[in-house]
């Protein structure tokens, strides 16, 4: 789960970290009031959706009065926001965030994870800060820090204070450094994120530390522990595939290929989409139906696929574990028949009852292309969306 700018500056002062004072606006006029209460000759307005890039795209504009603040707003409020980030379709703006400027001196990089290939948790730093974290570790990976963390031991002083002297800092900042890493690890845990990013992590001409951004991510598998966590989430800023798919218990991520994936099993799952990819196609969606998936689940599936306009064809890749393949094979009959699918499907199944389920798919009637292996559904799927655009 993901929260706006606003709301993730809210809990880094929560916990002690320095952020710039600010207000949200929905509208032109209550951005020229946050700017007139703020008192500062300069005032940043920042378009609020879950994207980073927001600057390039026109989503921040700094402006020097509340009357251009007000103007600023209303720029920003309604515009489609097109980053590397956003859905091809970009993302509507509805709020701003009404943000006192700041005397910039030097943008760093600094954000917590964990980092599981050693797990243990990760502080990643770098003096690119305002820059991409992406693009700094591929042109100049040299400028990547990690100090990784023992969760049994917690995070020390002195290793904050070391990656405060790398960065380059002073002596009198180090200090600020460390009580600035200080929270944002004590965030990081406490509400259970999965990512917790600063960019840029700003040090003014004055000497103080400010996030002048804020990015958090949490762990979805530990919300039921945080309420507060939960209320934040914005419906609006979320695929409305992906929304319907929580709440019948589907594991849903859209993607922007064209061929529709059904799978039982995460990992089989992800070595559909490696598949298709071998085979030259372009998965439309990841899709855990579980492996418990019964007939209902099954046509709810379907639906969920069938709401992407961009599928050209299905790919059901099932093992019958827990779950019986003449059962997955009588719903995607079900729900082929109910919701009229017409572009090709792709049906491999393999496991408990898989040759009565695939007795099942040959006896429907319906133009069912079953397949014996991984590769050879791929291969079909691909083969029937190459066909259908000639």
């Amino acid at each position: 789960m993901n929260v706006h700018e606003y709301q993730a500056k809210a809990l880094l002062h929560e916990f002690g970290v320095p952020v710039p004072e600010g207000h949200l606006a929905t509208t032109p006029e209550e951005a020229e009031k946050a700017a007139r209460s703020l008192g500062t000759p300069v005032v940043v307005v920042k378009a609020q959706v879950h994207a980073g890039g927001r600057g390039k795209a026109g989503g921040v504009k700094v402006v020097k009065s509340p009357g251009e603040a007000k103007q600023a707003a209303s720029e920003i409020l309604g515009m489609t926001l097109h980053t590397p980030q956003t859905p091809p379709e970009g993302k509507l703006v509805r709020k701003v965030y009404v943000e006192a400027g700041s005397s910039i001196a030097d943008e760093l990089y600094l954000a917590v994870l964990f980092d599981r290939a050693v797990e243990k948790f990760a502080l990643v730093a770098s003096t690119e800060g305002g820059m991409e974290i992406e693009e700094v570790a591929e042109r100049t990976p040299e400028k990547i820090l990690t100090v990784h963390v023992d969760p049994n031991e917690g995070l020390q002083d002195h290793q904050a204070r070391g990656l405060g002297f790398d960065l380059g800092l002073p002596g009198d900042q180090v200090g600020r450094f460390v009580s600035f890493v200080r929270g944002l690890f004590d965030l990081f845990l406490a509400r259970d994120c999965s990512q917790v990013e600063i960019n840029p992590l700003v040090v003014t001409e004055t000497g103080e530390i400010l996030a002048l951004d804020g990015k958090i991510n949490f762990d979805d598998n530990a919300l039921y522990r945080h309420p507060d966590v939960v209320a934040m989430r914005d419906p609006e800023e979320e695929d409305v595939r992906e929304r319907a798919a929580q709440e019948i218990d589907l594991a849903y991520v859209g993607l922007d290929g064209n061929i529709g994936c059904m799978v039982n099993g995460a990992g089989l799952a992800m070595a559909t989409l490696d598949m298709i990819h071998h085979c030259g196609g372009s998965p439309a969606n990841f899709l855990d139906a579980g492996g418990g998936a019964d007939k209902e689940k099954v046509k709810e599936a379907f639906k969920l696929i069938l709401r992407d306009p961009n599928v050209e064809a299905i790919l059901v890749n099932i093992f019958g574990g827990i779950v019986r393949c003449d059962l997955i094979a009588e719903g995607v009959v079900a729900a082929a028949q109910e919701l009229g699918v017409e572009v090709p499907l792709v049906v491999r199944l393999q496991g408990t009852m898989s040759v009565e389920g695939r007795a099942i798919l040959a006896d429907s009637g319906l133009n069912i292309t079953p397949a014996e292996t991984l590769a050879d559904a791929g291969q079909m799927a691909v083969a029937a969306v190459d066909k259908g655009s000639k």
